[in-house]
């Protein structure tokens, strides 16, 4: 079983989501995706976050928390496509998609300037 993330848990990922996604893919699915962008976010700041999180200041925690819970509800959503019942059509869960992956990258645009890494580790 894949640990729990650190930047966010699974429920933040599956809120984001959304169409009754939770049924359709295990915790340790969603924790493996979760952990998946962990490495991602830390490889372009070139900061592991993960490791330094509690020594983080409290908006960088938030905004590491939107990117990661948004990049990983990206492959929830891709993985339970298969289980989107009437009352959510394929268009509504590629529209979600499209809005998360703008949180998602938005945030890695910001992380790779290393000021913005060093205000998230510092808070000033």
């Amino acid at each position: 079983m894949v640990e729990a993330g650190t930047l966010t848990i699974s429920g933040e990922v599956l809120r984001k989501a959304g169409f009754k996604v939770s049924g359709a893919i295990a915790e340790a699915d969603t924790n493996h995706f979760i952990k998946e962008i962990e490495g991602e976010i830390c490889g372009i700041a070139r900061y592991d976050f993960v490791t330094n999180y509690a020594s983080l200041s409290t908006i960088g925690k938030e905004l590491l928390r939107l990117a990661a819970s948004s990049g990983a509800a990206i492959p929830v959503i891709s993985y339970s496509m298969k289980y989107i019942t009437e009352d959510t059509s394929r268009a509504e869960a590629e529209d979600r998609i499209n809005v998360l992956r703008d949180f998602y990258t938005r945030v890695l645009g910001q992380i790779i300037d290393q000021e913005v890494v060093r205000f998230i580790k510092e808070g000033d």
